[in-house]
């Protein structure tokens, strides 16, 4: 809804039910970041390569720096810090076990993007993770790593462990 100030938003950010008022024009990351201090959400290009900035919107990775705020309006968005449940505790257990990290910036574009892939498909292949991941980038691990890290959450998420 269009206040006189900006765009009234009405949302849930990692379950907890958020209210703001932005300009039209802000996105998604500066709602996030600014408004509401989820500043775990990263800005890395600004233009939408890199996946730094990817969070869960409605279950779906998208890179909020690509999408405008008020299209989060009603909606369930999932930062790194919504990543408590078992599937995403899972996924950064593995991301540890395996080293897929360094530096850590790029980290929660790969891990929300990983529960996406995991949530819709529990046991993906090579090619399925690949594609999955192909939006972010790292510039500190290489990939082979963070592969094996998804491939080994999804492993031990259907194995109960």
């Amino acid at each position: 809804m269009q206040g006189q100030s900006g765009l009234d938003l009405q949302l849930t950010v990692n379950g907890q039910d958020e209210e703001a008022t932005v300009p039209s024009r802000y996105l998604l990351s500066d709602l996030l970041r600014r408004e509401l201090d989820y500043t775990s959400v990263k800005r890395g290009c600004d233009t939408g390569k890199c996946g730094a900035c990817t969070v869960l919107l409605d279950g779906d990775p998208v890179k909020s720096c690509s999408v405008l705020a008020g299209q989060a309006q009603g909606s369930d968005v999932e930062t790194i810090d919504g990543m408590d449940d078992e599937l995403g505790e899972a996924i950064k257990d593995a991301f540890s076990r395996n080293h897929a990290l360094q530096c850590g910036f790029c980290t929660s574009g790969f891990l929300l993007s990983a529960k996406a892939l995991l949530a819709e498909n529990p046991d993906p292949d090579e090619r399925e993770i690949r594609e999955a991941l192909q939006g972010n980038i790292c510039r500190c691990t290489g990939y082979t790593r963070i592969f094996q890290a998804v491939e080994d959450a999804a492993i031990r998420t259907s194995e109960g462990d």
